[in-house]
């Protein structure tokens, strides 16, 4: 028999036997819960809702982007009925240029009787250019009014094109306060909820499976509707243990090729670098938790040894490379480990950018001046033509030299004196600094004589 068998039916288009998600989702802008920010009193979005501007002046197409399970295809539904428009739901997924067309053709039909329609368009980052080409006439008509949803930066998965005609509305994930109270409505709720089975819920069970959510409300009531199965089978209450035993894993949200792939490895680096190994080792164990690939982490870990540690800590890059191959000899989980300890090393180590800033500042060099020639005293001149043309003329070995530096310029002529590494007293580093100055020292007592 089923959980919900003899339950009344569930909102409008959910019937009972609909996921427990569904059957809970809002059908009001009262009911909607969270994204204040747009749909607080005076708020743009609220606004433009309530005055129907979705419909009347202006485009009206926008993108909501924000994570899954915070309510965008229920906030799309929502403006659909609350500007008295036709509701027309497409999946990014399954459909094609074929079907746009014919969607489309439906909406110009509408049009023609003066009938509205919102095109809701659910992962539309996964169209191709061609396929979002295909709506810019509509929209540009005001045929249709476009409402794309997606988890990833409309930036970079939206061509430009459409994204010049739509406004972006960022949505948040939802707080564990408020997932809570979401589970307990839903479980008190006699007509489309769990209230009908007379089932408890502590609060703590309720909490843990909030923060297994990561936001994520959708998943934070299909937990709960396992979790109200068991307990249906047992002492009806869905108690701590019972939540645990519902929740596989915890959501992790992260895309290896999405924009969240790159903020937590921004996150782990920028840790790094400011010297914090509890936050660097956290993000380390996000990205080892989604599923990341371990080589692509070493490579990184590497990065920052050269990028961020440098020559203040020249034994960085050694330890990020054994880190590597000690990752690589023992596999995961215990590999893992070797890349902890190097990503908490980098972190407690001094940090100098000074070999990072140097080179990018002669790269820039190269670009924009001319390619100087070698000059002639650093060519080697191996034949009897190369030394009648001076090769090698004036060349001074170093290590006859006293203080083993000798007065001659390395540089082209038209770079001579030219500074790039400038080096910090951080580490090793300063002990280079101390280096270079003799070496001025040196130089210039020798130009004196």
């Amino acid at each position: 028999m089923s959980l919900f068998d003899g339950e009344p039916e569930g909102p409008k288009g959910a019937l009972p036997s609909a996921p427990l998600a569904e059957r809970m989702r809002p059908r009001t802008l009262e009911e909607y819960s969270g994204q204040e920010h747009l749909l607080g009193p005076g708020k743009p979005l609220r606004v433009q809702i309530e005055r129907d501007g979705l419909a009347a002046g202006g485009s009206g197409s926008m993108i909501l982007w924000g994570p899954p399970g915070v309510g965008k295809t229920t906030l799309a539904k929502i403006i659909a009925e609350s500007t008295r428009a036709n509701f027309i739901e497409f999946s990014a997924v399954m459909s094609g240029i074929k079907e746009i067309k014919q969607v489309m053709a439906t909406a110009a039909q509408a049009a023609e009787l003066h009938s509205r329609t919102i095109l809701f368009v659910d992962e539309i980052h996964r169209f191709n250019k061609a396929q979002q080409d295909a709506f810019l006439p509509y929209v540009e008509r005001g045929t249709i009014r476009l409402i794309g949803a997606t988890t990833e930066n409309p930036s970079f998965e939206i061509i430009s094109a459409l994204l010049s005609r739509c406004r972006v509305y960022v949505l948040q994930p939802l707080s564990e306060e408020r997932i809570v109270a979401l589970l307990r409505g839903a479980v008190e709720d006699t007509e489309r909820g769990l209230g009908s089975h007379g089932l408890k819920a502590d609060d703590d069970a309720l909490e843990l499976i909030a923060s297994y959510s990561s936001g994520d409300c959708r998943n934070a009531y299909n937990t709960l509707e396992v979790a109200a199965q068991l307990a249906e089978a047992e002492a009806k209450c869905i108690d701590k243990a019972i939540a645990t035993e519902a929740i596989q894993q915890r959501v992790l949200l992260y895309d290896k090729s999405g924009e969240e792939h790159y903020n937590l490895i921004s996150a782990l680096h920028k840790s790094v670098r400011n010297s914090d190994p509890d936050a660097a080792l956290y993000w380390l164990a996000r990205m080892f938790a989604a599923g990341e690939d371990p080589l692509y982490l070493a490579r990184r870990v590497v990065r920052m040894a050269v990028e961020d540690i440098g020559l203040a800590a020249p034994e960085a890059l050694n330890l990020c490379l054994s880190a590597k191959e000690a990752m690589e000899f023992l596999g995961s989980p215990e590999g893992d480990l070797a890349l902890a300890e190097a990503v908490v090393y980098l972190a407690l180590a001094p940090k100098s950018n000074s070999v990072y800033m140097a080179y990018g500042a002669v790269q820039g060099e190269i670009e924009h001046t001319r390619q100087e020639p070698v000059p002639l005293h650093l060519r080697n001149a191996p034949t009897r033509l190369m030394k009648a043309m001076e090769y090698g003329k004036g060349y001074r070995y170093a290590h006859d030299e006293e203080g083993r530096v000798a007065d001659m310029d390395c540089l082209p002529e038209s770079l001579k004196g030219r500074s790039y590494y400038q080096p910090t007293q951080e580490g090793r580093e300063k002990l280079l600094a101390q280096r270079m100055d003799e070496i001025r020292r040196i130089r210039a007592h020798k130009r004196s004589e």
